[in-house]
């Protein structure tokens, strides 16, 4: 081996022989040095030992001040004396020091590694309490809760109020919170981006809130109006909004039961079937009659049916309700001014056309002594008028020239087969209450009576 050669190897293993020396000497040095980079509580203890690092932790602790951003800009602080906070050795750090990789400690030079020892970290209960519920943010006066975003009703529609964050803490997380920063060595401490400040449940933006504000704009977006000839009801947004609740999932619908009961309140109110009425007589009395199947009946359900499919359509009209029954007249008097009236005691029966009676007669009711056979008084609606009829009786049917009838079976007729009237001269049981009249009375009737018109019978 040539003299050079020699040399190059030598330093080979003198080169060799160092640098084991040096990685040797690292190894042996972090087994009781903290490797550098290294951060214990956010305080910097490269190369320290045990010993070095907790009296600089126990220096940095008494002298550690929190501070806590809080909503809009705000901040208040806490220091280690208004906590109590003291370090008090646990072996915490020597234990951080032996689990280090120190056979590494040659790439440790550009790395950072940050340790907590909150175990080592003391406070006062008490003390610490007091900082905390002494702060500013968490006085109870200071606190405004979120509110969510909502729909109200604006210039006659209906738009989304934006939800307000507030600044109320949840008090559990923020004590949590502040109390691991403490003990930790963190700061400062961002209530808001820790999520420490209660939140709206609904925001603007919610899908279910956005979809609802269009559909109860488009529900309400209806007026109808109910026709009752001198008197009307008006189903508009003001009705409507409280017509609505909410599906399975959420969004706005029409409440059935509150549309039939604003119809069964329509009903209570405008229908005259059986209801008694206060009527002026022929010769001026004023008396009451009740039942009978004359005036007016709403079909409830069929008109639940037609209000709900307006409102959905969106189709805004003035309307008569679907009625079941029907009179002549739908004003509050709904007798009007053209009807029959039968007064049972005095045998008598005037027809009145628009006001004025044009016809007068004598008649002969149901004979109120027989068992079923009486005729029944009440306010009738005259049915389909007819003439050449056969009016069929328990013992044999009678032909008459001119029929009227008001309930049932029962009617108005001309009863040719009589040759008087009035006087109490009352008719036969098979005719079962029914009315006799003179013909030529009959005819004038006859000739100007409609279908629906009332009929008023009285004693």
């Amino acid at each position: 081996m040539s003299t050079r050669k020699k040399i190059m190897v030598t330093l080979i293993i003198i080169l060799l022989l160092l640098t084991a020396g040096v990685y040797g000497y690292g190894a042996y040095y972090f087994t009781e040095h903290f490797l550098p980079g290294s951060m214990v509580n956010g305080f910097n203890c490269s190369y320290m030992t045990v010993s070095e690092s907790e009296d600089l932790l126990t220096k940095k602790v008494g002298a550690y001040v929190l501070a806590i951003d809080t909503r809009n800009n705000g901040q208040e602080s806490i220091t280690a004396e208004q906590a109590g906070l003291a370090y008090d050795s646990d072996g915490s750090v020597g234990k951080l020091i032996r689990d280090q990789d120190r056979f590494t400690w040659f790439l440790a030079f550009n790395q950072h590694r940050n340790y907590e020892v909150s175990s080592s970290i003391k406070y006062d209960e008490k003390k610490m309490e007091a900082a905390i519920s002494g702060l500013k943010c968490m006085q109870q006066e200071n606190m405004t809760e979120p509110s969510d975003a909502h729909i109200e009703e604006k210039d006659d529609q209906f738009v989304i109020i934006p939800e307000q964050q507030g600044n109320a803490l949840k008090t559990k997380k923020t004590n949590k919170d502040i109390i691991d920063a403490l003990v930790t060595g963190r700061t400062p401490i961002d209530l808001e981006a820790d999520g420490c400040y209660k939140d709206p449940k609904v925001y603007q933006n919610d899908k279910t809130l956005v979809k609802n504000c269009e559909l109860i704009n488009k529900l309400t977006d209806v007026v109808i109006t109910y026709d009752f000839d001198d008197r009307t009801e008006t189903v508009d947004r003001d009705t409507i909004k409280n017509w609505l609740t909410t599906d399975e999932n959420g969004l706005y619908i029409l409440d059935q039961k509150q549309i039939e009961a604003y119809i069964s309140e329509l009903a209570a109110k405008y229908d005259t079937v059986g209801t008694e009425r206060t009527f002026n007589t022929y010769d001026g009395r004023e008396i009451t009659v009740g039942g009978g199947n004359y005036g007016w009946q709403i079909d409830q359900k069929e008109e639940v049916k037609e209000l709900t499919r307006l409102i959905k359509n969106e189709e805004t009209q003035v309307r008569e309700p679907v009625y079941s029954h029907k009179g002549l007249v739908r004003k509050t008097n709904d007798i009007g001014y053209t009807y029959i009236e039968i007064d049972l005691t005095a045998q008598r029966m005037v027809f009145y056309k628009d006001g004025t009676p044009i016809a007068d007669a004598q008649i002969v009711s149901g004979n109120p002594f027989v068992p079923n056979c009486a005729t029944p008084a009440g306010c009738y609606t005259t049915g389909e008028i007819k003439s050449g009829y056969t009016v069929n009786g328990e013992d044999y049917p009678s032909a008459v020239n001119y029929w009227i009838p008001f309930d049932e079976n029962l009617g108005i007729n001309d009863a040719p087969w009589r040759t008087a009237f009035g006087e109490q001269l009352y008719e036969f049981e098979g005719t079962h209450g029914s009315i006799c009249a003179p013909a030529d009375q009959m005819q004038i009737i006859y000739n100007n009576v409609e279908k629906n018109t009332p009929v008023v019978i009285y004693e």
